[in-house]
């Protein structure tokens, strides 16, 4: 196997001496496992994927993470609940749905100090990502395996841009 040599700046020695000391004493391996990661993140963001992190989970305690472009969108709130539903085409071909599904029967609130607490006002008024709901996060093989189970018009949506690559270059 042949030897590459890499040289160290004395302030970046602490960083290499403790991925070293994560992989077990390997520093070989935790380069290459660095650099995997690299390029597999970098490639997939030249081909318009991004990494994607997503709550899941009753009140989103988990989280997933994957390479995916966003293919479509959906909001809706009415008197009972809010719903928020997104597409995803993951970097290895298969379609992801994530969805938040909040009732507002379940809405967390401080009974006592409900107008003076402005994490209730953000929640009421949709400002930054909901925090309380069910999330839901379902990979299929195909955009027809989401028919019927995310609203009509966000499954029309993504029907027609689902089979385009993500990223058009244009030559003008």
């Amino acid at each position: 196997m042949p030897n590459k040599t890499i040289y160290v700046s004395d302030d970046d020695l602490p960083l290499f001496q403790r991925a070293q000391e994560l992989v077990g004493g390997n520093l070989s391996g935790a380069v290459t496992t660095a650099l995997r990661r690299l390029i597999e993140v970098e490639e997939g963001r030249q081909e318009g994927f991004e990494e994607t992190i997503l709550r899941v989970g009753h009140n989103g305690v988990r989280q997933v993470r994957f390479s995916g472009a966003l293919l479509g969108e959906w909001s809706d709130q009415n008197e009972t609940r809010m719903e928020h539903v997104r597409v995803y085409r993951t970097r290895k071909g298969k379609i992801a749905m994530h969805a938040q599904y909040s009732n507002w029967v379940d809405y967390p609130t401080d009974a006592k100090n409900w107008l003076s607490d402005l994490k209730n006002w953000r929640r009421m008024l949709g400002v930054g990502e909901q925090d309380w709901g069910d999330f839901l996060f379902e990979v299929v093989d195909t955009v027809a395996d989401l028919k019927g189970k995310i609203p009509d018009k966000l499954y029309e949506r993504v029907v027609s841009i689902a089979d385009r690559p993500p990223v058009e270059d244009l030559d003008i």
